[in-house]
């Protein structure tokens, strides 16, 4: 009997690990986008790296702010496109799926303003760099909250109108868009600000730690099981010719853990992402869903 239950307590991680394993979402059958995807309706950042083969702090840092605001795009653009499609059986994780979006971008523009902003302002001995940057911040918060408003405050899934979320998103969806395109520009510019450190010394290097370390944490903190996935299933690995496809840089085991273990504990959400697991764009699920609906209710009437 003491072997059996130790077997027993032994075997539990396991099949705890092939329980979340099983709606991972590299298993998840997908194929190339034949319909409108997430590069539009809100146009993707080109990042400035790419554009202009530039290397100094301020270049590269656009650049993967650049990056992080793409899958913040490319998760508006797969929201507005869906919602007025899903089906009935879809609604919850489609609202969770959008929710995850929202803590996305607040927890992305609280640790902008509280933290980087902040710090690039010290570093460059000027209080101004960012004054229309957050004034553009103001332009688009009142119709985020309406956003999360919207969602949280259904009584059930089955209530969720698509047509009213769509509403709510055209709202801010101009000041947004434009801000998420202005602000790499703000950034990239700041190369050229007369108190940016000469490449090779000490300040210079800290600028670039300061980048990175802010790029490590800003999605990480904001949810490891929501935010986290949301972020690397909007990816698209294939654009400017693969320049990014190991972007962000990270040991493939951590990457592929971040994706399909922690992306296990909502794996419904995720079916509405942009991108597969391997970075690839891929048809999204809403319009999947309704051809399969069609050819299901084709073949009954056979």
């Amino acid at each position: 009997m003491a072997s059996q239950r130790t077997t027993l307590i032994l075997a539990i991680p396991f099949i705890l690990i092939g329980f979340l394993l099983s709606g991972a979402p590299a298993l998840m059958s997908t194929y190339p986008p034949t319909m409108a995807w997430a590069d539009g309706p809100m146009k993707l950042v080109t990042t400035p790296q790419f554009e202009t083969k530039k290397t100094d702090i301020f270049t590269s840092g656009a650049t993967h702010m650049a990056l992080l605001h793409n899958s913040i795009l490319r998760g508006y653009n797969s929201i507005i496109h869906q919602a007025p499609v899903v089906l009935d059986h879809d609604k919850a994780d489609f609202v969770g799926y959008s929710l995850a979006w929202y803590r996305f971008v607040k927890s992305h523009h609280d640790d902008e303003e509280e933290t980087l902003f902040t710090k690039i302002e010290e570093l460059l001995k000027d209080k101004n760099v960012f004054a229309e940057t957050h004034k553009e911040h103001e332009a688009f918060l009142d119709g985020l909250a309406s956003f999360e408003k919207y969602l949280s405050g259904l009584g059930t899934p089955a209530e969720f109108d698509g047509k009213e979320l769509v509403r709510i998103m055209k709202t801010f969806e101009a000041p947004f868009e434009s801000h998420f395109h202005s602000e790499i520009a703000t950034i990239a510019k700041l190369a050229g600000h007369p108190n940016t450190p000469a490449e090779g010394t000490p300040e210079e290097a800290a600028a670039r730690l300061t980048f990175k370390s802010w790029g490590k944490s800003t999605v990480t903190k904001a949810g490891m099981t929501d935010v986290v996935p949301f972020f690397l299933l909007n990816l698209d690995r294939t654009v400017e010719d693969g320049m990014w496809a190991n972007w962000p840089p990270m040991p493939a085991p951590i990457k592929w853990g971040l994706i399909n273990i922690a992306g296990a504990w909502h794996s419904g959400w995720w079916k509405f992402a942009s991108c597969d697991a391997a970075g690839q764009p891929r048809e999204l699920w809403g319009f999947q869903a309704l051809e399969l609906k069609a050819q299901s209710e084709a073949a009954k009437k056979a």
